[in-house]
């Protein structure tokens, strides 16, 4: 797998457009990643941004598994603090279970959301951290292994669908995400894979990685450490067209950032606005990291990433606002390849 390449799905909604549609671009989006031979294509957790609908991932992955046969299914991912950990095992041994053998369970320790909606989503009162992190962590890991030792307070408290019915041939593979060096370190002690999102923390990204590889610890369920790094990629027929595509995804970061998440703006109202100085700073960093441009280019762009990154996989992300322009994308990044 060392050539790898996989598909990060925000479920963008862009202006004129509705969540309906945009799932359907995501069920279209999968059966073709499946076609082209793209190992896994995944779905991250955001929450309270009109321009992205994945809010569910376990009923996006659900909807998805329906749609597909044979890529691997996966969270990129579930954002642990908002989540009780046993909920989380039994709605990924419930996914195990229709796609077997097919399920990634990839784990953040972030809200995914701004620090209001994370307090609602968790019925607290305090700031939403990722503190407890380790111990969410491993308390999941227990609900999918039913292997809680004598004493502790869940021994006798069950993930169903789970092992306490017996064999079933396995269960989600486990990973975790992150954007700076804690959860790399994290997954390298516990011997998982390790996802980093290149795209909104480019900077610390090879630094990252070398402290999981440094940090990696055999498991039994991997022996080597493994990684994939997530990248927003676009390609088009013309560099003008990959930009304009880009710099709507652009333009939605700098509104979220702003704390004024909408709709994924049109290429047309991207191009127009002005932006404060403030955006520009936001806009620089987005685009420094992005990958966008003819075919030729951005396979080019992609290459030099995982040369210098060491990556295993490189997971392409397309938050824009264009529906056929993400299919076409996805079409002309897997010609240049061969795939």
């Amino acid at each position: 797998m060392a050539d790898a390449l996989s598909v990060l799905d925000l479920v963008a909604v862009g202006e004129g457009h509705t969540t309906r549609e945009a799932l359907r671009t995501s069920a279209r989006l999968a059966r073709l990643a499946e076609a082209r031979g793209f190992q896994r294509y995944w779905v991250a957790e955001h929450h309270s941004m009109p321009g992205i609908a994945s809010s569910s991932p376990a009923v996006i992955l659900a909807y998805l598994a329906a749609q597909t046969t044979r890529i691997r299914l996966g969270s990129g991912g579930v954002m642990l603090p908002n989540h009780a950990p046993l909920v989380v095992a039994e709605q990924f041994h419930t996914l195990e279970a229709m796609a077997p053998g097919r399920v990634d369970l990839g784990l953040g320790r972030a809200p995914g959301t701004d620090q209001s909606t994370a307090r609602a989503l968790r019925r607290t009162h305090g700031p939403a951290t990722g503190d407890t992190f380790p111990a969410d962590v491993a308390e999941l890991l227990g609900f999918l292994d039913d292997d809680f030792p004598d004493g502790h307070p869940y021994r006798r408290v069950h993930a169903v669908p789970g092992p306490v019915q017996g064999p079933s041939g396995g269960r989600p593979a486990v990973w975790l995400l992150g954007s700076s060096g804690f959860s790399a370190q994290l997954a390298g002690r516990l011997g998982l894979p390790f996802a980093f999102a290149h795209h909104f923390a480019g900077h610390h990204t090879v630094p990252a990685l070398e402290l999981y590889r440094q940090s990696f610890r055999p498991s039994p369920v991997l022996a080597e450490p493994y990684t994939v790094v997530g990248v927003f990629a676009f390609a088009a027929e013309t560099e003008e067209q990959a930009r304009d595509q880009a710099l709507t995804g652009a333009l939605t970061t700098v509104r979220f950032r702003s704390g004024r998440p909408g709709l994924v703006p049109t290429p047309e109202e991207a191009r127009s606005h002005v932006f404060t100085a403030y955006e520009r700073k936001i806009l620089g960093g987005w685009l420094e990291h992005a990958v966008h441009g003819t075919p030729d280019v951005v396979r080019e762009r992609l290459d030099e990433l995982r040369k210098r990154t060491q990556a295993d996989e490189l997971m392409l992300a397309s938050n824009a606002h264009g529906l056929q322009e993400r299919l076409t994308s996805l079409s002309l990044i897997a010609d240049s390849y061969g795939m």
